[in-house]
C-alpha cells in the first residue's frame, strides 16, 4: 500500500524543515522530496498548509496503569507490598480501554515507555507501548524495556509509614544495593551449575531480571530528583556498571556538567506542576535551556497523569518563556526519547526507512491554536479530526 502526502511543511528533526512530498509504502517511509508523482492505487493526502511531524514520544508515562476516571483507587501502578519487585511487568497491568490513550493519541502522541510508579527502590519493569492497536500484547512494542527504581521520598514515605526498611535514603540505597549483591551471586551461583552440566533448577524472577541489569541487557530507569539522588544513583550504576536512565531529573540542571561527562541521559518532567513535596521546590522550566546547553541528552516526559499526555507540547511550549530553544524542545519529543528508548532506528524523525509514524497539524505544535488533524502509525490511519 502507497500513501502520498502532498504539499506539506516537513519537519524531519535530523534535518531543517522543508515544504514538499512524502511517500509511504507498506508502513514506513520510502522518499521525501519537493515534488513526488502520484502512482497508480496510491491513496493522496492533501496536506497544504498543514505541517507533518513524526509522532511525540514519551519515555516515561504511567497510561494505562492510572485510566481516566477512575482515580487514585482504581490505579493499578504500584505495588506497596515489599520493597523489592524486580519481577513485575506493567504489561500485566496495562489496560487498554484508558480513555487517555485516544486524548494522546489527539495530542499527536503515537509512541510511549509505559512504567509502574516509584514506591519500590526496585518496582519492576515498563514496555514500550504504540496506540495503534486494541489489547495490551499488540500494543506492545518492546517487552520488557527496563527496570524502574527510585530514590528519594516516595520509597522512604511508603516503607517509614510500615515501619520497615527504606525509611531514608541510606535504606533505599542500601535496598537496591543489596538486590544487585545478591543478583550477582545468583549469577554465579547458576555459571556454576551450568559448568557441571546440570541443569539449574533453583529459578529466581527477581534475581533473573537483576541479571538482566548486570548484563546490560536491560537499561535501570532511576527515579531521582533531587541533586544528591541523582548523583547516588549514579554512584550505585556505576558501582555495578549498569546502563542507565535517570527519570525526573528535577535538579539535575544543578549538576548538568556531571551528567553531560558521565554521557548520562535524563527523561526531565514534569516541569508545568504544583511543586507537590520538598524535592520538587527547586523545579524550573529553565532546565530545559540548561541540560541541553551543557550537552546533555534530554528527553520531556508528562509523567502521565500527571500532565495529561495530551498536553506535551504545551508543556514544551512553554517552556520557550524561559529560554528553551524550539528546535532542542521538538527533540526532547521525537528523537531524543527514541535514543533513549533505543528506537532512533524506527521512531523520532522523519526519514526514509523508518516506521511511518506521521502527524499532520493545522499549524505548528508550540501554536496553541494548533490541532492535531491526523495520526498516522506505521502508515495506518488512526485518528481523524471531524
Amino acid at each position: 500500500m502507497e500513501m502520498l502526502f502532498k504539499g506539506g511543511t516537513i519537519f524531519p528533526i535530523t534535518k531543517k524543515p522543508f515544504k514538499g512530498d512524502l511517500l509511504v509504502k507498506d508502513g514506513k517511509i520510502h522518499r521525501m522530496a519537493k515534488s513526488i508523482k502520484k502512482t497508480e492505487n496510491c491513496e493522496v493526502v492533501d496536506v497544504s498548509g498543514k505541517y507533518l511531524f513524526p509522532g511525540f514520544i514519551d519515555a516515561h508515562c504511567h497510561i494505562g496503569l492510572y485510566p481516566d476516571g477512575l482515580g487514585g483507587t482504581e490505579s493499578e501502578g504500584n505495588e506497596m507490598t515489599e520493597p523489592i519487585t524486580a519481577d513485575l511487568m506493567a504489561l500485566d497491568a496495562f489496560y487498554p480501554d484508558d480513555t487517555a490513550i485516544g486524548k494522546a493519541i489527539s495530542g499527536g502522541v503515537t509512541t510511549a515507555f509505559v512504567v509502574m510508579g516509584s514506591a519500590n527502590p526496585v518496582g519492576g519493569q515498563g514496555f514500550i507501548v504504540k496506540f495503534n492497536a486494541t489489547t495490551a500484547d499488540k500494543m506492545s512494542l518492546v517487552n520488557p524495556a527496563g527496570v524502574k527504581m527510585a530514590m528519594g521520598e516516595n520509597p522512604k514515605r511508603v516503607y517509614g509509614e510500615k515501619h520497615k526498611l527504606p525509611s531514608t535514603r541510606m535504606g533505599t540505597a542500601s535496598a537496591i544495593r543489596n538486590f544487585l549483591l545478591k543478583s550477582q551471586n545468583y549469577m554465579k551461583k547458576k555459571q556454576q551449575v551450568i559448568s557441571e552440566g546440570k541443569e539449574f533448577a533453583e529459578i529466581d524472577p527477581k534475581y533473573e531480571v537483576g541479571e538482566k541489569l548486570l548484563k546490560r541487557e536491560l537499561p535501570a530507569r532511576i527515579h531521582a530528583h533531587r541533586s544528591d539522588d541523582i548523583l547516588t544513583a549514579i554512584r550505585i550504576a556505576e558501582e555495578f556498571n549498569l546502563k542507565f536512565v535517570i527519570e525526573h531529573g528535577t535538579e539535575a540542571y544543578k549538576i548538568a556538567d556531571v551528567l553531560a561527562e558521565k554521557k548520562v541521559p535524563v527523561v526531565a518532567g514534569p516541569l508545568m506542576t504544583f511543586s507537590t513535596k520538598l524535592e520538587l521546590r527547586d523545579m524550573t522550566m529553565e532546565a530545559l535551556r540548561i541540560l541541553p546547553e551543557k550537552g546533555v541528552l534530554v528527553a520531556l516526559m508528562c509523567d502521565h497523569p500527571v500532565i495529561p499526555l495530551q498536553y506535551a507540547s504545551v508543556q514544551a511550549a512553554a517552556a520557550m518563556r524561559f529560554g528553551a530553544k524550539e528546535e532542542e524542545l521538538l527533540k526532547m519529543l521525537t528523537i531524543n526519547p527514541a535514543k533513549i528508548l533505543n528506537l532512533d532506528n524506527r521512531i523520532g524523525s522523519v526519514e526514509p526507512g523508518k516506521d511511518a509514524d506521521l502527524v499532520i497539524w493545522s499549524g505548528h505544535p508550540f501554536d496553541m491554536k494548533a490541532v492535531v488533524e491526523q495520526v498516522f502509525i506505521d502508515g495506518e490511519r488512526i485518528y481523524h479530526l471531524t
